[in-house]
């Protein structure tokens, strides 16, 4: 069947078993991974970014030609440029300058406009903190009142959960016949595990679900921040209080670095053939752990987020970490 366009083919990616690193690592139960990475934008993000835009128009909140923006750290910014170049609207994408240079260069490709600031006075390159983020926060609100825009913002709108509450979790819940123990993620919008835990819990309330964070700011654990910089782009912003997330329906935390979510992405591509990101290394690096504690001999299941061609000018694929 012909498609009308990019955008009708959303979705839908398949779940995978984790059977050799399992098997690599003597883990005692089953990882299912998402392949998200496997969308237009290769990332879980497009889903988002088409949800925003679809409620916005039914709403009447985002009129035809009005000019959309929105802070990012990549990822929804490439899913936001594809929807709105198809649809007719101007996008803006806000990034901190410690974001990646492929993500930008892609954006722009896909002809939008991106909007660079600059990081915080003890920021890393490459490692994009919360004093980072308030800072691309600040710009956002600029712009957008600047050009009368529509905000698509993910911390927000209500469509960011959607994307995950009606879209991705009923997908896994059918993949998988609700045959899974759990599921972990490394939040940073919150979108993700508030959409799948909600769903999750109300079809299976023994279901187990985690949050992942930075080793060091772990703030919606409840602990102080200690090193707020890491690699792990696109979340551990260090927000306690994010809009999505219900904390009753949390049954656990992790706390993963920089250098072992580094790891476990190098171990998805080079024993699984699964070319990934640092936030997917991070998950992986979570099911690991709680299949090796409390979740011995359960199944996990893992969002493979986003690509790893947009960390190639990164640490990631180089053999050390800083």
């Amino acid at each position: 069947m012909i498609k009308k366009s990019i955008l009708d083919i959303i979705g839908n990616s398949p779940l995978v078993e984790l059977s050799r690193i399992t098997k690599k690592h003597k883990l005692r139960g089953r990882i299912l991974a998402k392949l998200e990475y496997l969308n237009f934008g290769f990332s879980k993000k497009d889903r988002v970014a088409l949800q925003m835009i679809l409620e916005a128009e039914e709403e009447g909140i985002l009129k035809p030609g009005q000019t959309v923006v929105e802070l990012t750290s990549g990822n929804t910014g490439i899913g936001l440029a594809i929807v709105c170049a198809i649809k007719g609207y101007k996008f803006v994408a806000i990034m901190s300058k410690g974001n990646s240079d492929e993500r930008r260069l892609m954006i722009e490709a896909l002809g939008a406009e991106v909007v660079l600031v600059d990081q915080a006075t003890n920021s890393i390159k490459g490692e994009v903190s919360g004093e980072d983020l308030k800072l691309v926060e600040i710009k956002t609100q600029e712009v957008t009142k600047q050009r009368d825009a529509f905000r698509a913002d993910q911390f927000n709108l209500k469509g960011n959960f959607n994307a995950y509450y009606l879209n991705i979790a009923p997908e896994i819940w059918n993949q998988t016949n609700g045959n899974f123990d759990g599921i972990c993620d490394f939040v940073g919008s919150g979108g993700t595990f508030a959409g799948c835990s909600a769903f999750f819990k109300n079809k299976k309330p023994k279901l187990k679900c985690y949050v992942i964070e930075p080793k060091g700011a772990a703030v919606i654990a409840g602990k102080d921040i200690e090193n707020p910089g890491h690699p792990i782009q696109g979340g551990g912003y260090s927000i306690q209080n994010l809009k999505f997330i219900d904390k009753n329906n949390i049954d656990g935390f992790i706390e993963v670095t920089g250098k072992d979510a580094k790891f476990w992405a190098n171990e998805l591509a080079s024993v699984e053939g699964i070319f990934a990101g640092y936030s997917a290394g991070a998950n992986l690096f979570g099911a690991v752990n709680l299949l090796g504690n409390e979740m011995i001999n359960k199944t996990i299941v893992i969002l493979i987020c986003d690509s790893g061609l947009k960390y190639l000018s990164t640490d990631l694929w180089k053999k050390t970490v800083g």
